[in-house]
This record gives structure tokens, sequence and C-alpha cells, in this order.
């Protein structure tokens, strides 16, 4: 008597189907949020409500592989409104993270550097263009901010924030 294996194989497709979207880039590589924000709690923190603001910082992107400021320092439950400018020629991006985590991340882009998503954490900023990004960082702690584009994070393009509990 032949098994068939149809329908798990037709639930696999269902599924890569489904998880497409999770997986892309923001392809008009704007950085500006969308307006149904999904709330997830993340280890360096949480989506942010505009109506929350603490304060605005803003960091500009280089073809040189730096963020200037590349070192921040927060207050635990400040909620930060990220003001991001590209002043390269090449696309870059700003993702928030724990070093595993953008690690990890980091390793999926060069293995599938086409690979595309949008998260509130990150943004996609097009050369000489501006994102933001409103963060609460309702956790203390040592986290990064990177640029995950295949090449960019490994030349360095990474940088430091320190939460301060209150």
């Amino acid at each position: 008597m032949k098994q068939t294996h149809a329908l798990p194989i037709a639930l696999l497709w269902v599924g890569l189907l489904l998880s497409g979207p999770a997986l892309a880039h923001n392809d008009k590589h704007t950085a500006q949020p969308s307006a149904a924000v999904i709330k997830e709690q993340k280890p360096w923190g949480i989506a942010g409500d505009r109506e929350q603001i603490s304060r605005t910082i803003e960091i500009s992107m280089s073809d040189q592989m730096r963020f200037t400021p590349d070192q921040l320092e927060i207050k635990q439950d400040e909620t930060i409104r990220f003001v991001l400018r590209n002043e390269g020629k090449l696309l870059h991006e700003f993702v928030l993270g724990t070093r595993k985590e953008l690690d990890a991340h980091a390793a999926m882009m060069v293995k599938f550097p086409t690979m595309q998503h949008d998260e509130p954490y990150m943004a996609h900023v097009a050369p000489g263009k501006r994102g933001e990004i409103i963060w609460t960082f309702n956790r203390a702690g040592d986290f990064e901010f990177a640029c995950l584009i295949a090449g960019h994070y490994q030349a360095g393009m990474v940088g430091q924030i320190r939460v301060l509990a209150e």
C-alpha cells in the first residue's frame, strides 16, 4: 500500500507562502512607520507611541560604515524617537537588538542578501533620505544598533546603547 505525502507537502507550501511577508524588507526603502505597528516585547524594549516620546535622537549613517553618534545612554522607560539620516550613496538600515539577535540576523543577511523584512525596531533608509523609529526602552541593559545589510555589519557599522535602570 502506497502512502501519499500530498497533505504535508501542501501544508508546507501554505506555510511558506504565508511566511513570506514576515521575512520581507520594506521594498520602498523608506523608514516611515506603518499604520498598524505590532507591539511585541523584545529584550531591548517595545514599539513606542508617538504621544509618549521622551526625546529625539538624531543618528547619521555613512558609507564609511559608521553611525554618528555610535554610543547612546538612555533611561529605562524612555520612549525615543530616532531620526535617521542616510548621508551616503548606499542603502543603510538601523536595527535595534541584542548582540546575539543582531549576529544571527546578520548571518542570515549574508546567506540571503535579498531577504526582506519589516519590524518596528528597524528602518531601511535610502541614500539621502531620512527615516524614523519610535521605541520604548522598558528594560535596562546593554543593547546595540546595527546596519545588517551584507558587508556593512561585518565592516563595523554598529553602535552601543546602555539603558540605565530607573
